[in-house]
């Protein structure tokens, strides 16, 4: 019996997978349960889940240098901004160099997570065994947030003859051929799927509420998520940098046809993409303001211009979800779940959240960092600050997140990748040495073994 607390990690996705790794480390005994029979989670095209929301011609958004882990370099042979394909290949060398396959409960889905008054979880689970009932000290929630699709809130009025569809469930513009699209939305997924279209559709119109500051992957030869990202430099002065050079480079929006942004750069999630602009200002994309009325095979905007259209496909997001939560217990009503540098509940001081954000910038080496800290708390090497100060820190937090970004939905969980990592270091410093002080016990109390028993 070991006088560590045990855990069970619910997703074998980028974020579980390193997680799993830094209790392997620590030699905290853990169970990973993963649905699908392979990991990757939202990486995985066409998996077996249904969950992941990956298309044929995805391409990360982040520099392959700033989404690798820290002691997992990828390969040098894969291009800049790799494909899925690297992607999803990727995890599974990662998984398999460091022995974690074997750690991995895969088709095994959590029906329930239920914390007893002991503090003990009982976590329900049906698999190729059937149904069975484990004990853990802890729980590491690493299920995602981008699979369950969020549709317009409240629906357009109206009623459409044609096809409806979210841009969870696009795979291939061929399916488009030929066709009327109107694509809805100004983010990463929108400017995809509106490019994609655009060569094979009949006509492609992006529709939106706000304009978004496009930005290219590359700026002067260089990725551009490799520029001016220091944490060292105020952000204020970060901005001014960009902006200037995003000027420089490619204009202002409305140049191009598309609605002038009524935000600042960098006060809303960035929209990437290296041909939006040309298809627009080559007249293959055409920009629209939101849809005003669904009118059976046709489509009114907010401007009053009606186009006939034979798909709409929403590009409006996803809910943050945890199905296996009762609702009253731990949920995230308008995908808003207040924890402590996104990873502890104030509350709840035994289930951790790992990669529950939405950032400017790679989660994965974010997730890395998440998992060597809840296995550094576990085993007593890190201790929380007091209660009042936890609190006092997530409002900070909150507050400069709320005051900086555009009030949405999608706006909820941000944190800027360069600072939020060096905000984490701190934090761990800071706390190693509060361990130190009260002698090193674990951060949770290994019961579940005992109950067992």
């Amino acid at each position: 019996m070991t006088n560590l607390p045990s855990a069970c990690i619910i997703g074998a996705g980028s974020s579980g997978v390193t997680a799993a790794k830094a209790l392997q480390e620590r030699s905290i005994p853990f169970d990973v349960v993963e649905m699908s029979d392979r990991v990757g989670g939202n990486w995985a095209i066409d998996n077996p889940n249904g969950l992941s929301s990956a298309y044929r011609s995805l391409h990360i958004d982040t520099s392959r240098e700033r989404m690798e882990y820290s002691d997992f370099p990828m390969p040098k042979l894969y291009p800049t901004f790799p494909k899925h394909t690297h992607v999803a290949e990727y995890f599974n060398a990662y998984v398999d160099n460091f022995a974690l396959r074997e750690r991995i409960l895969f088709e095994t889905r959590v029906e329930r997570a239920e914390r007893r008054s002991d503090g003990v979880w009982e976590i329900a689970l049906s698999g190729p065994a059937g149904a069975e009932t484990r004990l853990y000290d802890a729980l590491l929630v690493a299920n995602g947030h981008h699979w369950d699709p969020r549709w317009p809130e409240p629906p357009f009025p109206g009623s459409f003859a044609g096809v409806e569809m979210h841009s969870h469930f696009y795979r291939h513009p061929d399916d488009f051929k030929d066709r009327r699209i109107v694509v809805v939305g100004m983010g990463n997924s929108a400017m995809d799927i509106a490019v994609e279209s655009s060569y094979v559709a009949e006509k492609v119109f992006l529709a939106a509420r706000r304009g978004a500051h496009v930005i290219p992957k590359y700026l002067f030869g260089r990725p551009i998520d490799q520029i001016v990202n220091s944490p060292h430099i105020p952000f204020p002065v970060r901005r001014r940098i960009f902006e200037g050079l995003l000027r420089t480079y490619q204009g202002k929006m409305e140049q191009y046809g598309l609605p002038k942004p009524d935000h600042r750069f960098g006060d809303a999630h960035p929209t990437i993409s290296a041909d939006l602009l040309s298809r627009v200002a080559h007249g293959e994309v055409h920009p629209k303001p939101n849809i005003e009325r669904l009118e059976g095979d046709r489509v009114r905007f907010a401007d009053g211009s009606v186009e006939e259209a034979d798909v709409v496909v929403y590009c409006t997001g996803y809910k943050v979800t945890f199905p296996f939560f009762d609702e009253d217990f731990v949920s995230a009503p308008d995908n808003d779940l207040p924890l402590f540098k996104r990873t502890f509940h104030p509350e709840i001081d035994n289930v951790f959240f790992v990669g529950l954000m939405q950032p400017l910038g790679a989660i994965m080496p974010i997730a890395e960092r998440q998992g060597v800290w809840i296995a550094d708390y576990l085993t007593g090497r890190y201790a929380l600050p007091a209660p009042e100060e936890v609190r006092a820190a997530m409002e900070r937090e909150r507050r400069r997140m709320f005051k900086r970004y555009v009030a949405s939905k999608r706006h909820t969980m941000q944190v800027d990748y360069d600072e939020f990592m060096l905000d984490l270091e701190r934090e761990m410093k800071r706390g190693h040495a509060r361990a130190a002080e009260r002698g090193r016990p674990p951060g949770v109390e290994p019961r579940a073994a005992r109950a067992e028993a």
